[in-house]
């Protein structure tokens, strides 16, 4: 299967001043990403390089099998920014039907994207008196429309409340289901997590590391945590227990090399402990750990 995306030693210079060195990743079809990296990491040029803003300097970029700057494949593509800024004056409904009409997609989608992310109620209404959630969500209805095979979002759920970032997620998963390939941009990484595929960390226009996160742990290697209750004043050891430190309410928590994490989960049942809890690195600790690594040696990492 072709991939959606494929980017293939691509180098981007500003004048003198390189940005991307030597960036390679793919993406296939019906799959969420996370494009993760401190600001000046490089993510919002490699995002203008694939809506075909801009073209690489050097080596070959993919997009929806064709180049990125082609009208044809940037009419296949949505694109939700971080900030996004609609005209004032015009309705909900007006707005969506303006982009709709640029972007040569069926007016007749208006109606029913506006009913998916919440907004028929206030279609009538003028954009200057949405909240900046509205607004979102109205961003959201125009990257949506055409029925996008390619989907990226900045920052998606800024201004939105839990309720409406939860129907974003649930929405995702079932565009992905539906076969849309989706780069999600975010700091939030608790919320994402759960919703990714893969992940591709950058740092000062490297990339780190590309994987799923099973992937990215194993190239980690950060210790597995696991909390237990009930077992204060027992004597436990294991070689490959890190370290060991009191939380709260009787819980402790033990830092494990994760190759030996069974071993230790048998080993500490046979001590009845009260409850047990298993916590392999997350994103947000892969994340750090990845960041913090290009910061120490100041090299691109692994790539898949």
């Amino acid at each position: 299967m072709s991939a959606v995306i494929e980017l293939n030693q691509i180098r981007q210079h500003y004048g003198r001043l390189q940005v991307l060195h030597d960036v390679s990743w793919s993406l296939q079809a019906g799959e969420i990403m996370g494009l993760f990296g401190h600001n000046g990491a490089g993510k919002t040029t490699t995002v203008r390089l694939i809506l075909g803003l801009i073209r690489p300097t050097s080596g070959q970029l993919k997009v929806l099998g064709g180049q990125a700057h082609d009208a044809k494949i940037r009419q296949q593509i949505g694109f939700l920014p971080e900030n996004v800024m609609f005209y004032p004056q015009l309705t909900g409904l007006e707005t969506l039907q303006h982009f709709a009409r640029l972007k040569g997609a069926p007016v007749s989608q208006v109606g029913e994207l506006l009913e998916q992310v919440g907004l028929s109620a206030a279609a009538g209404q003028r954009v200057k008196a949405y909240s900046k959630g509205m607004r979102q969500r109205l961003g959201l209805a125009q990257a949506l429309l055409g029925k996008p095979k390619l989907l990226i979002m900045d920052e998606p759920t800024v201004g939105l409340d839990p309720i409406a970032t939860q129907a974003l997620y649930r929405m995702m998963e079932q565009l992905r289901n539906e076969g849309t390939s989706i780069i999600i941009c975010s700091h939030v990484l608790p919320g994402v997590e759960s919703y990714i595929d893969k992940a591709v960390v950058m740092a000062r226009g490297h990339l780190e590391v590309a994987g799923n996160l099973y992937e990215l742990r194993e190239y980690a290697g950060l210790p597995v945590r696991i909390r237990v209750k009930g077992l204060t004043g027992v004597a436990f050891s294991h070689p490959a227990v890190q370290s060991r430190s009191a939380l709260h309410d009787g819980w402790e928590e033990l830092a494990v090399e994760p190759a030996a994490r069974l071993q230790v989960v048998e080993q500490l049942l046979q001590c009845q402990p009260e409850d047990l809890e298993v916590r392999p690195p997350s994103l947000e600790d892969l994340y750090c750990y990845y960041t913090e690594k290009a910061g120490a040696l100041g090299v691109a990492g692994v790539q898949q």
